[in-house]
């Protein structure tokens, strides 16, 4: 579902000599072209593939049990919510380490509001999602208008809400949470229809899927060329329509074969699609992408890079928000020690997911690539019984080859 712009294609080949009439060795050609003029979209998509197949034969398959693929997606859901809203501070030139101590903050109001004060969840919910847009506009304030860098606001902010927590805690566990709640971070979707041995919906959803991924690729593909604008050879972009179909419908089948979807991959495919969208069509995400990739000239633009630094905060707050909802409901409880490290994670899987360091780059679905890279680490390494200090040598390995890789990619476009 991308719409980067990939390099002039050269121009076709002699006969015979691999070019795109040779046949099986034409189409191998312009997938290896089209491959090295997109290695940014495609690299980390091959890589996620390989890991998938090394622990699926590591584990003699229990990786890609139904039960598992589910339990994958509901262990790492928080991660992915705050991935997305991490990936656009990337873009945008910043970085936010508050996004945990935040995340444990709002679980910590939760519980309170919820269990100390009998608040209807629904009512509970739009007050936390509040309370976190608030924090992540105050901190946006504080970056935007008054030019503190945002690795000082961030981290005095993860230092403040980890505080905050321990009170409005008191240093203890609070629990359980309304059944409501529980469902929409443990929950899945209901059954209808007929006895089909299958979960009729997230069939019918998974087939939606496809369908959409279809309509965007040719819509993209066809904008791109009333633009004239360089596309991928035909075969590859054929290629890759059927790759990322067969994935969704291998997905769709493992979770439709035990209990169906759950309720939070729906909540992250609303995201995913919502602010891929924006950051493809809208015009705040183009200003986004252009006050990362270079601030001068976009204030030249005329781009209120202030205020677009200030939402972009705000988002991220009330997408921290929403995963501190996820993880306290998940648990059916708030923990002082709830969101340690998640906002490393969050940063990781950006950049394992294609962000820049220096800004300017990056998709959503990229961020989502990186999240489910580290969700597949973490689970397989936990089937196999790597131990907690190996899995985290192992994924700071895998962190640092990622940024090594675009840095050399980046090296060898240049050049």
């Amino acid at each position: 579902m991308s719409t980067n712009v990939t390099a002039k294609s050269p121009a076709p080949a002699p006969a015979g000599k691999g070019g795109s009439t040779g046949g099986g060795d034409g189409l191998l050609q312009l997938m290896m072209d089209g491959m090295r003029r997109n290695m940014r979209q495609y690299g980390m998509l091959i890589a996620l593939g390989l890991i998938v197949v090394l622990f699926a034969v590591w584990t003699d398959g229990d990786l890609l049990l139904p039960r598992n693929v589910s339990n994958l997606v509901l262990q790492n859901s928080y991660i992915l919510i705050l991935a997305i809203g991490m990936m656009l501070v990337i873009i945008a030139g910043h970085i936010d380490l508050s996004v945990g101590s935040l995340t444990a903050f709002v679980g910590a109001v939760a519980a309170v509001l919820m269990v100390k004060h009998d608040v209807d969840w629904p009512i509970a919910v739009v007050l936390c999602l509040l309370l976190g847009a608030a924090a992540g506009a105050a901190q946006g304030f504080f970056i935007a208008y008054l030019g503190i860098p945002s690795f000082i606001v961030t981290l005095a902010g993860m230092l403040t809400f980890r505080g905050l927590t321990e009170i409005f805690l008191e240093g203890q566990t609070l629990g359980p949470f309304p059944e409501g709640l529980q469902k929409v971070s443990n929950g899945f979707l209901p059954e209808v229809g007929p006895d089909t041995n299958y979960h009729n919906l997230t069939l019918l959803l998974g087939f939606a899927v496809i369908a959409f991924i279809v309509l965007q690729e040719f819509r993209d593909r066809r904008r791109q060329q009333e633009f004239a604008l360089d596309v991928p050879p035909f075969k590859l972009f054929l290629l890759k329509i059927v790759a990322l179909s067969a994935a969704v419908l291998t997905v769709t089948m493992m979770l439709a074969s035990y209990k169906g979807a759950p309720v939070v991959l729906i909540i992250l495919g609303v995201l995913v699609v919502g602010f891929g969208y924006v950051m493809r069509n809208a015009v705040i995400g183009r200003h986004i992408y252009a006050i990362g990739g270079n601030l001068p000239a976009a204030k030249l633009s005329g781009v209120r890079d202030k205020k677009v630094t200030f939402l972009v905060f705000l988002n991220m707050g009330m997408l921290a928000a929403l995963a501190g909802l996820v993880f306290a409901a998940r648990f059916n409880a708030a923990s002082p020690k709830a969101g340690v490290n998640f906002e490393l994670e969050a940063i990781a899987a950006s950049f394992i997911g294609g962000a820049s360091m220096s800004g300017g780059v990056g998709t959503v679905l990229g961020a989502i690539i990186g999240g489910v890279v580290l969700g597949v680490l973490n689970n397989g390494m936990n089937l196999v019984g790597v131990g907690s200090d190996w899995q985290q040598v192992i994924k700071g390995l895998v962190l640092l080859a990622a940024v090594g890789f675009d840095v050399w990619n980046k090296r060898k476009v240049g050049s």
